[in-house]
C-alpha cells in the first residue's frame, strides 16, 4: 500500500470527523447563541422590566446601616450572578431546542 494512500485515508477520516461532529455542533451552538442574544435584546427593549427611576426611588429608602451590610456581603455583585444563573437554568430546562 503506497504511503499516499495511507495519508489519504487518514486525511479523509480526519475531515469526516470534523464535518460530522465539530462543524455541525459549532453551527448549532452558534444558532442557539444568536437566538438567545436576540431574545434578550427584545426582552430588554420591552416594558417587561420596571423603569430605572422606579428602582432608584425604591433603593433611596434603604437606610445607611443596611447599605453597609449589603456592601460588606457584596450583594451588588451576587444578585446579578444569581439572576443570570436562574435565567440560564430556565433556558436549559424549559426550552426544548437547548436542553
Amino acid at each position: 500500500m503506497p504511503l499516499f494512500t495511507i495519508i489519504g485515508f487518514a486525511l479523509n477520516a480526519l475531515l469526516g470527523f470534523m464535518f460530522r461532529s465539530s462543524v455541525v455542533k459549532w453551527a448549532t451552538f452558534f444558532a442557539l447563541w444568536y437566538v438567545v442574544t436576540e431574545l434578550v435584546a427584545a426582552i430588554k427593549s420591552s416594558s417587561f422590566f420596571p423603569k430605572v427611576s422606579t428602582l432608584n426611588e425604591a433603593f433611596a429608602g434603604i437606610p445607611d446601616g443596611v447599605w453597609y451590610w449589603l456592601d460588606l456581603f457584596a450583594v451588588s455583585e451576587g444578585v446579578p450572578m444569581v439572576i443570570s444563573a436562574v435565567a440560564a437554568r430556565f433556558l436549559i430546562r424549559r426550552l426544548p431546542i437547548i436542553g
